[in-house]
């Protein structure tokens, strides 16, 4: 396949993607499309490498109506979908805090007298730089934009192999982090959600064509 040809069929998928209400129950993922997708996430890049988040698999039916009940944006999404996933973004990404220096020494292997040059620059960064130690909500904010990459490489990545998806937001913040404290899956704090996507295969398909704003509405070039 040339160039010309990979682009297009880039192009066709982001086209091709919809935020999927409503999937065919009957059809479910592969496992191994499904891995696919979830190694895409995993393989996501993130600011200074942190990778500051987790994917919850939800399966358990009992939780899905749990969350159907507070999420207002899933009320079609959770029944049908074939995987649903909550994308968790870490409350902990300081940069001396246990997880990255665990990240750094046993992930990275990054060697101690390089970690030691390392950390006055990432506290610089995290510090003054963008201002993360604010306020508890700050650090956590930056982790969820971290994820939201994850979240847009695995939607494009299930496009291009036929896989539909529907990013949502559409939920209580509130109730939705007590339900998953109650579960035990948010690390006695060190977790909380960032935001829901469902995959599976559309039962309809789209009701119009996709439209964006054009090119020179959304770019512009500073010479």
């Amino acid at each position: 396949m040339n160039n010309t040809d990979k682009k297009q069929e880039i192009l066709d998928a982001f086209t091709f993607r919809h935020a999927t209400k409503e999937f065919d129950p009957t059809k479910k993922i592969s496992d191994e499309d499904f891995q696919f997708i979830l190694e895409t996430g995993r393989l996501s890049p993130s600011s200074v490498g942190y990778e500051p988040w987790k994917f919850l698999v939800v399966e358990n039916e009992e939780l899905k109506n749990k969350l159907k009940a507070v999420s207002w944006g899933a009320q079609g999404q959770i029944p049908t979908a074939s995987h649903f996933v909550i994308i968790l973004a870490r409350t902990d990404a300081r940069y001396d805090s246990e997880y990255v220096l665990d990240l750094q020494k046993n992930v990275k292997k990054v060697p101690n007298d390089v970690l030691e040059t390392l950390m006055p620059r990432y506290k610089d960064f995290q510090e003054n730089d963008f201002h993360l130690f604010e306020s508890k909500r700050a650090l956590f904010d930056w982790a969820s934009k971290q994820s939201y990459i994850a979240l847009g490489n695995m939607m494009t990545s299930a496009a291009q192999i036929g896989i539909d998806s529907c990013p949502i937001e559409g939920f209580n913040y509130d109730q939705v982090h007590e339900i998953l404290k109650e579960e035990g899956l948010l690390e006695d704090g060190k977790l909380d959600i960032s935001v829901m996507a469902a995959f599976g295969y559309r039962i309809h398909e789209p009701k119009r064509e996709k439209t964006r704003r054009s090119m020179d509405q959304v770019v512009q070039w500073v010479k």
